[in-house]
């Protein structure tokens, strides 16, 4: 194994993201973005919202609209190999429009981030990839603005679809960090994860 990993689970906008371009910066550990195994938009099993205002369109924030399997794929030759190839998803259009080359170059450690990331820590830790796994999490309410700011300028989706599911995952905020709690991860800001992280090779943040 050439590599482990640093998974940064955590809510749709709690600083994920902005954690792993600082420590790419400060380390030269790359990230692994986990919401580029999203499922396209139009495969006719994908789950829907049931209730609500948003009742009928795809629900973008259930684990089955994304590739599990694919990603975990990824994470074991990133490990192994030290590069694996990797989609490049449009979650404006909902779709894969290609892929791209992620290489390690030299790098023991990288990261792994995405609304899912929770999803693959005890797969990872049970194979000796691990090493480390932090839910990032900040007030709902600085998540809820940080992640509408986000989806609006970058047109995600249309605007009342994203203030109706910023409202919804503001609600949900506490089970998405329960979830990855109960899968081994750290709660932590991001300042407060990147100074746990502060050792070049992670070694007093590896996950137990």
């Amino acid at each position: 194994m050439t590599a482990r990993v640093i998974v940064l689970a955590g809510p749709s906008g709690s600083g994920k993201s902005r954690l792993a371009e600082r420590l790419e910066r400060a380390h030269g550990w790359p990230t692994l973005r986990l919401d580029d195994f999203y499922r396209d938009g139009d495969e006719p099993d994908l789950p829907r919202i049931t209730e609500g205002a948003n009742a009928g369109i795809v629900d973008w924030d259930h684990p089955g609209t994304w590739h599990r399997d694919d990603a975990l794929t990824a994470l074991r030759e990133l490990c192994a190999t030290g590069a694996t190839e990797v989609p490049v998803y449009s979650i404006a259009e909902s779709r894969r429009t290609g892929t791209h080359r992620l290489d390690l170059a030299g790098a023991t450690r990288f990261c792994a981030e995405g609304i899912f990331a929770a999803e693959v820590v005890e797969e990872c830790r049970r194979t000796g990839m691990l090493a480390a796994a932090y839910c990032i999490t900040q007030h709902p309410v600085v998540t809820f603005w940080r992640r509408l700011t986000r989806d609006l300028h970058e047109h995600r989706k249309p605007p009342l679809v994203l203030l109706r599911r910023g409202l919804a995952l503001a609600r949900a905020q506490r089970q998405v960090v329960r979830r990855a709690v109960a899968v081994g991860c750290r709660v932590a800001t991001g300042d407060r994860a990147f100074a746990d992280l502060r050792d070049p090779e992670g070694d007093h943040a590896l996950a137990s």
